[in-house]
């Protein structure tokens, strides 16, 4: 598969999950957005890739900031042209305490992180790829979402918030060529532990590279009548 002449978005581009993926995509020849808050870590990584400049832009931007977000996506468009990809690869968790016990910042953090970044990225980018009449969205999901354990409230509020967001978002693109999908894992492995010191515990967690593999099929044509699917990559729940 070649993603040449395509453009893809990543956010959290410097993270574990993100800078893995964007090796992966840079090898398949797309042309790359690397969208990240950390200006050092986007030089680093960008640096590593040994792309010419016509074929990649990293940005600094606050994805909770819709302004902003909106002026990264018209920065992309004005580039490339044209913008084909949104890999929404944001992460984080926070967790540990009850319902009862949980303060108010832990929800508003999880709700910031899962909701929010979610829907400024969709509003801002998801239109240039209607345009083309081409594109794929993907987020990673969680399958706490929709079965929370104990003392992971706010995450898995703020997981199901996205989870929604996204499953609407592939009901609206009917008929657009724009694809829309999650893919789930518990825990991603970004130092492989599974391998290198395997457990019970570890067993069901995802590799990055297993989720950028599960991305490169979405990003294939092949992939195209996928839409609105939650893909589990982490074995059995």
């Amino acid at each position: 598969m070649t993603l040449e002449n395509r453009v893809a978005v990543i956010t959290g581009a410097t993270g574990g999950l993100g800078s893995v993926v964007t090796r992966e995509l840079a090898a398949h020849g797309a042309n790359l957005a690397l969208l990240d808050r950390d200006p050092d870590k986007l030089a680093i990584l960008t640096g590593g890739l040994s792309l010419s400049e016509s074929r990649i832009l990293a940005r600094p931007v606050d994805l909770l900031d819709p302004s902003e977000t909106k002026s990264a996506a018209e920065a992309v468009a004005a580039k490339f042209g044209r913008i084909d990809i949104l890999l929404h690869l944001v992460g984080g968790w926070i967790g540990g305490k009850t319902i009862l016990e949980s303060p108010t910042d832990d929800l508003t953090f999880m709700l910031n992180q899962h909701i929010w970044a979610s829907f400024h990225v969709t509003q801002s980018f998801v239109p240039h790829l209607v345009r083309n009449g081409w594109g794929r969205v993907i987020m990673i999901t969680s399958p706490f979402a929709a079965r929370p354990n104990a003392k992971g409230g706010p995450y898995a509020i703020g997981k199901s918030g996205q989870e929604a967001l996204m499953l609407t978002l592939s009901q609206e693109l009917k008929g657009t060529g724009v694809t829309a999908n999650l893919l789930q894992a518990r825990t991603i492995d970004a130092k492989g532990e599974k391998v290198s010191a395997p457990s019970p515990d570890n067993a069901s967690w995802t590799t990055p590279e297993e989720l950028a593999a599960g991305i490169l099929y979405l990003l294939s044509d092949e992939a195209g009548t996928v839409n609105g699917a939650k893909i589990p990559l982490y074995g059995s729940y």
